[in-house]
């Protein structure tokens, strides 16, 4: 049966009383999906507090070794297309599972020869783990009441912190305790598969979203679903499923350009995200090794520094969405990016003169504004994206996210010996400087923004 006109109007009525209505099941949905991005953040970073181990273990050259640094953002890079595509065509509850599984693979990193096999390996864990970024945030966009689900959407970053704290824990324990190196880095890196069983085998009975069924006409599953979370029905929607044509996924670029707010949005997402990915993976990804260089401290006191650090950030990463309400996805940004660009020039200067003690107070500025100006890069582009192709609007805005950083973290350790740290770190400055001219005149404010 073809979807007539009255059958659509009752899909967006649905699909809009959703969004419009808070419920604490929802709520859970997204801390669940923060709880991947938790898994997500130890697989894709934890490799940057033992790249020194496994640089004295293999002394790799400098290109190979950011090659094992990067391999998991290359292959993340295919899995933001791959996957969010797929979360629009077969759903989000098939990819949020089949991401799960794959996630469990991570223990292979820890058996691994040589780094040429590092990097075979982290570029294959890559691939889920880029797709479960755009399937994530359509599963929060899709579960949660606008404005709540922005909030939620924007606490990513303080997922990520505290995956880097953990791992730097589990770093400092192995280190007091006397564990080899060569084993710290192998059971570090191999652990990513732990908090994935652990979601796998407590979440996989999570259903589909319903805003995903309504808009492929399976009315009768959307209506349980619902039924089931929300204890309400979808009395507007008929009993009986419909055939909805759906679109190609290109189309996406072409409807979004429709909307002047949903293209400005959409677009200032593109470069906020690929601003925010080239000053962190440039600058705060090596921070441990940029330590050791400088002769800041030792190993052990390198790790306790940066933990110290990403205990900041993950108090930034908390304290930015909860602003939000009140000072806007604008206000937010621009405070965030213009953090950044003073704090690198601080470390640049500070690398320059070998003012190395104000290194470390610099990077706690820039890890505070970074983790405000990339907590919204992904909530804005996926919340002003229409239900139908969601998932693939997500995907492609975090291809900005994973290009920049697999060709920073690959390239910067060459970048580094070839012009030096302190040219290295004033060059990165340019990436917070593209972000806060964005915010300022690209985005709209597009807090509590309802998609058709």
């Amino acid at each position: 049966m073809s979807i007539t006109l009255s059958q659509q109007t009752a899909m967006d009525r649905a699909v809009r009383h959703l969004v419009a209505q808070y419920n604490p099941k929802g709520n859970r949905v997204g801390w669940l999906m923060m709880s991947s991005i938790l898994v997500e953040a130890w697989d894709l970073y934890s490799i940057a507090f033992v790249l020194i181990f496994i640089r004295d273990q293999f002394h790799p050259d400098p290109l190979m070794l950011g090659l094992a640094a990067a391999g998991t953002q290359g292959g993340a890079l295919i899995g933001a297309l791959l996957g969010g595509w797929l979360a629009d065509k077969i759903g989000r509850r098939v990819m949020f599972l089949s991401t799960m599984i794959m996630f469990i693979f991570a223990v292979l990193q820890a058996f691994v020869p040589s780094v040429g096999w590092l990097v075979v390996v982290r570029f294959i864990l890559g691939i889920p783990l880029g797709s479960d970024i755009s399937n994530g945030y359509t599963y929060i966009m899709e579960s949660m009441a606008k404005g709540e689900r922005e909030v939620m959407g924007n606490r990513w970053q303080f997922m990520f912190a505290i995956g880097q704290v953990l791992t730097l824990g589990v770093v400092v324990l192995f280190i007091i305790s006397s564990v080899p190196q060569e084993l710290i880095w192998r059971i570090v890196l191999g652990l990513g598969a732990v908090p994935a069983l652990i979601i796998l085998v407590m979440r996989h009975d999570l259903p589909e979203t319903a805003v995903w069924l309504i808009r492929r006409g399976r009315f009768r599953e959307a209506k349980k679903v619902t039924t089931q979370m929300f204890d309400d029905p979808l009395d507007m929607l008929p009993d009986e499923d419909v055939v909805v044509p759906q679109p190609h996924p290109a189309e996406f670029l072409a409807d979004t350009r429709k909307d002047p707010i949903r293209w400005h949005a959409t677009i200032y997402g593109w470069i906020a995200c690929f601003a925010q990915s080239g000053e962190f993976s440039t600058f705060a990804f090596y921070l441990p090794v940029l330590f050791v260089m400088v002769g800041v401290s030792s190993i052990l006191g390198t790790s306790l520094v940066t933990m110290a650090l990403y205990i900041i950030a993950a108090i930034s990463g908390w304290v930015g969405p909860l602003l939000t309400p009140k000072i806007g996805h604008r206000g937010i940004s621009i405070a965030g990016f213009s953090i950044v660009l003073v704090s690198l020039l601080i470390a640049a200067w500070a690398l320059y003169t070998g003012t190395t003690f104000v290194l470390p107070f610099a990077a706690a500025g820039m890890l505070w504004g970074h983790y405000w100006d990339a907590s919204n890069c992904m909530t804005i582009p996926s919340v002003v994206a229409k239900p139908q192709y969601r998932g693939t609007a997500s995907g492609f805005a975090y291809m900005f996210v994973k290009l920049p950083a697999f060709l920073a973290i690959f390239l910067f350790p060459s970048l580094f010996a070839a012009i030096g740290q302190a040219n290295a770190t004033l060059l990165v400055a340019i990436f917070p400087l593209i972000g806060l001219l964005a915010a300022i005149f690209i985005l709209p404010e597009v807090y509590g923004y309802e998609s058709d």
